[in-house]
């Protein structure tokens, strides 16, 4: 891929995070001194694949990732996020460069995702594949459940828990979202948008430590790790 059609990222920045119990969105609280959008922002602008950024802020907070992202390494751009994920994302899709061919749609609350991820999604892209998404293994047994009652045990081997980023041919992306949009479908995360329009979505490894902070402990683990990689 050459320096000029390099991938944008999409860093999704615009959630509360309400389970983490702080008084600001999650994204802008610090892990190791440095917000986890300026951490996330940094991984992702050192993969050689990736020419710019476009953040997703909260209304209102705009500025302030400015400032997370600026010196990241890439053009960064800032958009206000919806209300949704998905708000979030098609509001991005509309501040992407008219050349771009390949997106890569990921949470700032993963600020852990290496670098070579992002490279390894987005070289996947293919007109065979239009979507990429890194999966981890599935540790432990999983249960069917029904109405309290457990009614199966599923094969786990064929089972995958999904991370981001996840790369995709903007294209297929902008079409698959807007069906959902239109159909109101609520999503989960983007693959499963290409995956209801038929679009084939190929799986990749994933990085066991691309871990994404959710809760309080999360946090406190993110910031212990931080500190553990500067001592």
């Amino acid at each position: 891929m050459e320096a000029a059609e390099r991938a944008v990222v999409i860093l999704l920045a615009a959630g509360a995070g309400r389970r983490v119990g702080a008084d600001e969105p999650k994204a802008f609280l610090t892990i190791g001194g440095r917000p986890i959008l300026a951490v996330a922002a940094g991984a992702a602008a050192a993969s050689p694949l990736v020419g710019s950024v476009v953040v997703t802020a909260p209304a209102g907070w705009e500025e302030r990732a400015r400032g997370c992202v600026e010196g990241c390494g890439v053009p960064a751009e800032v958009v206000t996020g919806g209300a949704t994920r998905q708000e979030s994302v098609r509001a991005a899709l509309g501040a992407l460069p008219s050349a771009t061919r390949v997106v890569a749609v990921h949470d700032a609350a993963r600020p852990f995702a290496p670098p070579d991820l992002f490279t390894t999604v987005i070289d996947s892209v293919s007109d065979e594949t239009p979507g990429v998404v890194p999966v981890s293994s599935v540790p432990d047994t999983v249960k069917q459940i029904e109405a309290g009652r457990v009614v199966g045990t599923l094969d786990r081997s064929r089972l995958g828990l999904a991370q981001t980023p996840q790369a995709f041919d903007v294209e297929v992306l902008r079409a698959a979202h807007d069906q959902a949009a239109a159909a109101g479908v609520a999503l989960t995360d983007d693959a499963a948008a290409l995956e209801r329009a038929g679009a084939a979505v190929r799986a990749v490894a994933g990085d066991p430590n691309n871990v994404k902070i959710t809760t309080l402990l999360d946090l406190a683990n993110a910031d212990a790790r931080m500190g553990g990689a500067d001592g």
